[in-house]
Formats: C-alpha cells, structure tokens, sequence
C-alpha cells in the first residue's frame, strides 16, 4: 500500500507540473500576442493614427482592430473612411479571410467608386477570391468570381493602372483555367473515353488559345483522332497545328505529313 501511495502521489504531482507548465505557456502565449489598446486612443485621430502607423509596421492584427472601431466612430463621410476600409481589407486578407477580405474591398469600390482608390480595391477584390482557389485541379468558383471581378475592373475602370493588372491576372486565370480542362481530357483520354477527351481538348483549344496548354491540347486532341480512325478531323487539326503552333512538342510525330517538309 504504501508503493501505491507514493506511485500517486508521482503521478499526481506530475498531473500538477504539466497543469502549472501549460498556465505558463498560455500566459506566455497571451502576453505575447498584444492586442490594440483602445484605452490608449481615445479619439478617432489618435485611432486612425495609431492604426495606420500599426499597420505600416506590417502588425495587422493591431491594426484590423483599431480600424474595426473606426468603422464606428468616424462619419460615413469622413474621407478618412475610404483607407480605414481598405486597409482593414489589406489586412483580412493578409489573416487568410478570403471571402471576408473581397466583402471588404467591394465596400470601397462600390461606396466611393470616384475614389482614386476604387479601382485598386475592385483589383484587390479579385485577389481575394483568387486566393481562395488553391489548386487548378479543384473546384475553379472562386477563380471564375474572381476572374468575373477583374472584367468588370476593366470595365469600370478601363484607363487605371488596376485595369493592367486586372490583364495580367486574367492571364494567369486562363493559363490555370486551360490546365483543368486539360487534365480533365487527359483523364478521359487514359480511360479511352475518347468523346469525352474529345470535347475538353476542344474547349482549351477554343477558350484559351494564347495558354501554354493549348498546343499540348491540339497535340492530345489529333492523338484522340487518331485513336479512333476520325481521319478528316485529323488532317484539320494538323493543318491548325502546323498554322498556329508549328513549334508543339510531339507536332512533327502526330502531323509527319504537314510538317515533312518543313
């Protein structure tokens, strides 16, 4: 009885060391992780101020929450409310808050949209929902929401600066855009359901010609042709080919005759 005892009284004082070491670490943890001290800034300039400087210092954590209350103390019309906006959307974004951080950046341009800030919050909205399709082989909603909010930039805001980026990212969309629906193919090719590769090659080929993935599509798309003796469609696919992307890897093994002399 008495081993049992002091087995115990180990164990129990072993149960009390890792409950105090834990207290610690959370204690630790909380004064660490220092928060925006309203207290400290009683007025909205002192808030707007000491959110800014927050936020140029990159601590968005500080900063969301005091532009958080100045969503509340200052007017509606204050000017100052296009940045507190903003910047909290800047810093969402930057906390992984996606969907949250194109709410906010549409705020900006639909409630100020002759702010010079407007088209570069639209661009930003875009960004957001963007950020939020991670693989091109996953659901694309996100990517078509965000590539939806780069057209209406352009077509809000056609001579900003914003509207060459919204291009830019359009670009990169589309090349992410044409992969899925070359993977796609490719994994209806490898089953040997040739219509349906068919049908995929067709669309990156059609929607998104200037991609990378469109002359790997043609490729594929004459190889399916072959697979299934469409003898006609082949002999135009190769004529495009040899037109439109002469330099294709596997162009001159697919199309020996259209490039023979060449």
């Amino acid at each position: 009885m008495h081993g049992t005892g002091s087995a115990a009284r180990v164990l129990l004082h072993g149960m009390r060391a890792r409950v105090f070491a834990t207290a610690v670490s959370v204690m630790a943890v909380a004064g660490c992780s220092s928060s925006f001290n309203a207290d400290q800034y009683p007025t909205p300039d002192e808030k707007y101020q000491a959110s800014i400087d927050f936020y140029n210092r990159g601590k968005c954590h500080q900063a969301v929450e005091g532009f958080r209350l100045l969503t509340f103390e200052l007017d509606a019309l204050d000017p100052r409310m296009v940045d507190v906006r903003y910047y909290m959307a800047e810093c969402t974004l930057d906390q992984g808050q996606g969907l949250e951080a194109a709410r906010l950046f549409r705020r900006v341009s639909d409630e100020f949209p002759r702010h010079p800030r407007a088209p570069q919050a639209l661009l930003r909205a875009g960004d957001s929902y963007a950020s939020l399709w991670k693989k091109p082989q996953l659901d694309p909603v996100y990517g078509e929401t965000a590539q939806a909010t780069y057209r209406e930039l352009l077509s809000r805001y056609p001579a900003s600066e914003a509207a060459d980026s919204a291009n830019q990212r359009i670009a990169a969309l589309n090349e992410w855009f044409a992969r899925k629906g070359y993977d796609s193919g490719n994994f209806y090719y490898r089953l040997r359901a040739y219509d349906s590769a068919i049908l995929y090659f067709k669309d990156v080929i059609a929607q998104y010609p200037q991609s990378t993935w469109a002359p790997k599509a043609v490729v594929r798309l004459i190889e399916a042709y072959t697979k299934i003796g469409y003898d006609e469609e082949k002999r135009e696919m190769c004529d495009y080919l040899q037109l439109y992307y002469p330099d294709a890897e596997k162009a001159r093994s697919v199309c020996p005759e259209q490039f023979a002399s060449s």
